[in-house]
């Protein structure tokens, strides 16, 4: 999401960092690029002329030009006007306090993805706020639809409201709110039908099932791929239906990301969440503060640190942070880090949320490698023994033959992958020299990382140890032969 904006972006800032000073027409010269930037990244131009003349008239100011670093300065004034765009500081999420049940219609044309998207946010509702919900289909327009709200119940755990043939939205309304109340439900979703296009019929239909139910949330749900045509959705919807907030979906493919720039701007309502992937547990709650970050290539450490929390458990981490300590790391040591990098979203994923990482992602991108990879790595050791993951000196020619033939790949990926090993394990070694994990921790300053994230090194981590800071030889070496 938002590669193309944060590369041309990133050109343009970079000139800008490198002047020692600033006059009026450098500011006016960069402030024209990325209206460039953004128009082909597909915001609208109305946002686009608002946005730019906010950041121009800080920028010019003397304070700026002056300062000791302009460059800097202005970048500072970007992203806090980016923040402004999506929303502000203060993320908004559910309003959830209501007299249960609390009613979440979802609405938005077909193909959006608005029956994925409840059932993720049921999942969602229960893990995060451990509140007890329903779902209902309204949607008796097209074929299965409620068919499939009911199988993806079953999957994320959530009860779906039994299906009777022949009954209308408004009727299947009414039985979902009654239903809610018996199951004692906290939250009732309501998935309702869709159009090719907006129309006086769906309109219609909105407006009878809102008028049952009473909706506290109506979360319109918008594909972020269709760019400006997602911007015009919203102003429909908006203007007839009363939307409380948006829910951005297919937000990982999308390389422009215009549609999430200009959606607060021109509906006033929150963006609440974003859909990031095809998994039923790939929903996020929309951060303005992290996205600005991402799209300027400052990273978003932030997430980074939540989805090592919600994906790594924490005895493993406690084990490989003991282990680590006495300077030991084996290949099981290795195949549980290679399965908690796929687990927190794959290679790119984190390599677009580090600071300083674009370098990395555009090589990987270039090498034409993915995340096989790390399936490729866990094969390998998946094909050794339980002594020869214990001992990897054991692995002589004849048994990395038989590695390389079990796991499907070649002798020379059975050596990489060993001296992957060895160069991790010789900076767990030094890690021991230097103190154990407490001893490297200091040198970050009290405290760490935050009490120790599982997984970059803090007081208690294990994670992703030996990964951090420059990339290993060898799996720089690894990552271009791919």
């Amino acid at each position: 999401m938002f590669d193309n904006l944060s590369d041309r972006l990133g050109g343009v800032f970079d000139k800008l960092r490198g002047r020692g000073a600033l006059r009026e027409q450098d500011v006016r010269d960069a402030m024209r690029e990325v209206r460039i930037a953004l128009l082909e990244a597909d915001v609208a131009l109305p946002v686009v002329r608002r946005f730019i003349d906010a950041v121009t008239e800080k920028s010019i100011g003397q304070d700026v030009l002056r300062s000791v670093t302009p460059g800097q300065q202005v970048v500072k004034i970007v992203n806090d006007e980016l923040v402004e765009m999506l929303g502000g500081e203060q993320t908004e999420g559910l309003d959830l306090e209501a007299k249960p049940p609390v009613v979440i219609m979802m609405v938005g044309l077909q193909g959006s993805g608005k029956t994925t998207t409840t059932a993720k946010l049921g999942k969602f509702i229960r893990e995060k706020h451990g509140k007890k919900a329903m779902m209902a289909s309204l949607d008796v327009n097209r074929p299965a639809a409620q068919e499939q709200l009911a199988i993806l119940g079953e999957q994320v755990d959530v009860a779906t409201l039994p299906i009777i043939e022949g009954q209308q939205p408004t009727e299947i309304a009414t039985r979902a709110m009654q239903a809610a109340k018996l199951n004692n439900s906290d939250v009732l979703l309501l998935d309702t039908a869709g159009r090719l296009h907006v129309d006086e019929a769906l309109m219609a239909e909105m407006k009878a099932v809102a008028s049952i139910s009473a909706p506290t949330e109506v979360l319109l749900v918008v594909d972020s791929l269709t760019g400006q045509d997602a911007v015009n959705v919203a102003q429909s919807f908006s203007g007839e239906v009363g939307i409380t907030g948006v829910v951005l979906t297919r937000m990982d493919g999308d390389a422009r990301g215009g549609a999430a720039l200009s959606m607060r701007a021109v509906t006033g309502k929150p963006i609440k969440f974003a859909g990031t992937g095809e998994k039923l547990d790939a929903l996020e709650a929309f951060q303005p503060g992290r996205v600005a970050s991402r799209i300027l290539g400052m990273g978003d450490v932030v997430s980074i640190v939540e989805k090592a929390a919600a994906t790594i458990d924490k005895d493993d981490a406690d084990k490989l942070a003991a282990r680590m300590a006495k300077g030991q790391f084996d290949l099981n040591d290795l195949r549980m880090q290679l399965n908690q990098m796929n687990q927190m979203g794959g290679l790119g994923m984190l390599a677009g949320m580090m600071p300083g990482m674009k370098k990395a992602k555009a090589a990987l991108a270039n090498s034409g490698m993915d995340d096989k990879v790390l399936v490729h790595m866990d094969a390998i050791v998946g094909s050794m023994t339980p002594k020869e993951r214990s001992n990897p000196a054991l692995l002589n020619a004849k048994r990395k033959k038989r590695v390389a033939a079990g796991s499907g790949l070649k002798v020379q990926d059975v050596n990489r992958l060993l001296k992957m090993h060895q160069e991790m394990s010789r900076a767990m070694k030094q890690i021991k020299k230097m103190g154990g994990l407490k001893g490297l921790a200091s040198m970050f300053g009290k405290g760490g990382m935050g009490g120790g994230m599982p997984g970059l090194g803090g007081p208690g981590g294990g994670g992703m140890g030996g990964l951090g800071g420059d990339i290993p030889p060898d799996l720089q070496n690894l990552l271009d032969k791919k």
